[in-house]
Parts: structure tokens; C-alpha cells; sequence
């Protein structure tokens, strides 16, 4: 599983040993959402009634371990994952700042890790999921 996910451009050695042993090899978890949420890359809206309404923030309870480990994976995945740096494009051109740019791409991380374990196939750069019919 390991070489697996040292195939994604952007996750490393070290995070990629640290993306197993704190997921327990992603077998606690159904969904990337779920991952995401567990890492505390999902924003946490502060709203209550008309009086309060505050920005989304990312949440600073979860595992801040694996997030600062992405966070620092987000650099080096913006310069070589190609569908990383389109992400990281898209939101600065909107006028966004780095930093959320920042936490999409580790959000998208997580989330292609979550599909390399899983199905477990190397990361293919070309590849596009196909839509399930029902």
C-alpha cells in the first residue's frame, strides 16, 4: 500500500507511513468526505439563527497531525500533480487566498489517497471516473 500511494505526486515517504498508521490503512472510514472530515480539512460553518454568522473555518479540533502533514504535501503537489495545480489555479484566479487554495489541494489529496487504498491501483494522472448509472 505504501508504494501505492508514494505513486500520487505530492505524498511522500514519511506521509505516506503516517497516512497509514493514523487511518489504521483507511479501513475506518467509508467515504473520502469522511477522511477529510477526520483530518479536519472541511470547513465548519459558524452560523446561529440571524445574530451569528461567522466565516467557514477549517476545523482546529481534528487530527492536526495529518493535517499539518498534508498542508506541507500541498506544496510539492502544486508544482507536479497536474490536477493539484489546476485546483490551486482555479481558486487563486477567483481572487481567493493561497492558504484556502492550499487546503483544497490537501482536501484533493487526501481524497486520491483515499481512492489509491482503496481500489488499489497506482495514481494514474490521466485517469477520469465514470459516472455510475442507476
Amino acid at each position: 500500500m505504501l508504494t501505492r500511494l508514494k505513486s500520487n505526486l505530492g505524498i511522500g515517504d514519511k506521509t505516506a507511513l503516517m497516512l497509514v498508521v493514523l487511518t489504521d490503512g483507511f479501513d475506518c472510514f467509508k467515504r473520502g468526505s469522511e477522511l477529510c472530515s477526520y483530518a479536519g480539512l472541511t470547513p465548519i460553518i459558524r452560523q446561529s439563527g440571524t445574530s451569528v454568522n461567522g466565516r467557514a473555518r477549517i476545523s482546529k479540533i481534528e487530527n492536526q497531525k495529518l493535517r499539518n502533514l498534508l498542508l506541507m504535501c500541498s506544496f510539492n503537489a502544486c508544482k507536479y500533480n497536474k490536477v493539484c495545480k489546476a485546483i490551486y489555479d482555479r481558486i487563486v484566479v477567483k481572487g481567493k487566498s493561497k492558504k484556502l487554495a492550499l487546503i483544497a489541494v490537501c482536501n484533493k489529496l487526501l481524497k486520491q489517497a483515499f481512492a489509491i487504498a482503496k481500489s488499489g491501483l497506482i495514481y494514474d494522472d490521466g485517469y477520469r471516473s465514470v459516472p455510475l448509472k442507476n
